[in-house]
């Protein structure tokens, strides 16, 4: 590798929301500024706007989830997947690892999560095995699993990091959530495993308006699954004491037109709905108060922005990972909660009158994931055994 950048394949796939893809484009501007030449293979829609700032973005062929209970995969003409679809895909991505002769292969969530990918994945790490130089093969997995429904899950997973990760970056921190409590096969590779602290961005400017301003922001992540979410809120609105604040409704990239334009027309006086913005953390940190999902992203912003927050977590089947961030995080004070199961408008108002006299607990967990990723893949690409090279 000497006289030039050490080359990084990293691989997502988006299903369903953007918070992968977000999360994996954070660490993506991270490793790039850490010197690392990186190669971004998305296998999801395109999501506009989205700064990743590889060196090579590429799209494989987008396939997505047709409902929020995967019961199939959709190609982006809203066709299902077949065997013909997935050869293709997988031809792809194997000829951009022979074109981009990677010193770090980084795969998103796998093989921890995303096994409907193991038919172009395993190929994939079947492959880099032989080559020589041998390229360092790292999982990158949020703080908190859905638990494997089955054993032999839990099985093959350890088989797949015994064989073929040599790093697992766990993206939390183990103060808040080790990972063996969502992942019941962690004794079985602790060798692998290193917490980097929670992904964010550095800090953005600070905020035209006061911290702790006026504006109650509501959103909804990729928006997905928003609706649930935006429906209370407004039904809680009238019942709470922010009624007579300026609301501002984020809907999400994933949100379908027609429904947004649903939501403006009904808007009642004093909430404004837009699907994004790139300020997102400045009106964050700017905001009285945060109402949003459960999701690792927007929980992590919020947190380190220091605002108000109430969080009613994504729980459909059997989406287990954000209502257990959500809990272990009220339970220390850095934010407020309401179970879906759980909300009416009278409850939703009552929890918002609740988060909005409170102040949040001084944060104490690891924020600099991003960077502590990129140090660490530099210190165990370094640390590599000669023949490794």
């Amino acid at each position: 590798m000497t006289g030039r950048r050490p080359r990084i394949l990293f691989h997502c796939q988006h299903l369903l929301g953007i918070g992968h893809l977000v999360r994996a484009a954070r660490l993506c501007r991270a490793l790039t500024d850490a010197g690392f030449a990186v190669t971004f293979a998305s296998g999801g829609a395109p999501v506009p706007g989205l700064s990743v700032a590889a060196d090579h973005f590429v799209q494989l062929p987008p396939m997505h989830a047709a409902d929020p209970q995967f019961s199939a995969l959709l190609d982006q003409t809203g066709r299902p997947i077949d065997e013909s679809w997935r050869s293709h895909r997988r031809d792809q991505l194997l000829a951009l690892f022979a074109a981009t002769e990677p010193d770090v292969i980084v795969l998103e969530m796998f093989p921890f999560g995303r096994r409907q990918l193991a038919f172009e994945l395993d190929p994939l790490l079947a492959a880099a095995g032989p080559a020589a130089p041998r390229p360092l093969v790292v999982s990158s997995v949020r703080d908190i699993l859905v638990p494997p429904s089955r054993p032999k899950r839990i099985a093959e997973t350890v088989d797949r990091v015994r064989r073929y990760v040599d790093l697992v970056l766990v993206h939390g921190d183990p103060n808040l959530i080790a990972f063996d409590e969502t992942f019941p096969g962690t004794p079985a590779i602790a060798d692998r495993i290193v917490y980097t602290g929670y992904v964010i961005d550095p800090p953005p400017p600070p905020p035209a308006a006061p911290p702790n301003g006026e504006e109650v922001l509501l959103s909804a992540g990729g928006g997905a699954v928003a609706e649930p979410l935006i429906d209370i809120a407004l039904a809680a609105r009238p019942l709470c004491a922010l009624a007579t604040r300026p609301w501002r409704v984020l809907t999400g990239a994933n949100m379908a037109a027609p429904r947004l334009a649903a939501y403006r027309r009904a808007a009642p006086d004093g909430v404004i709905f837009e699907r994004f913005r790139d300020d997102f953390r400045q009106l964050l940190a700017a905001a009285y108060l945060s109402i949003s999902q459960g999701g690792y992203n927007t929980v992590a912003e919020t947190l380190s922005a220091g605002t108000r927050a109430l969080c009613m977590p994504f729980a459909e089947q059997r989406e287990s990972e954000q209502t257990l961030r959500c809990r272990l995080l009220a339970k220390r004070g850095w934010l407020h909660m309401i179970e879906q199961a759980a909300a009416t408008p009278q409850s939703f108002a009552a929890a918002i009158d609740r988060a909005a006299v409170a102040r949040p607990a001084p944060l104490t967990l690891k924020m600099d994931g991003a960077a502590t990723s990129a140090q660490y893949l530099t210190a165990a690409l370094a640390e590599r055994r000669p023949h490794d090279r």
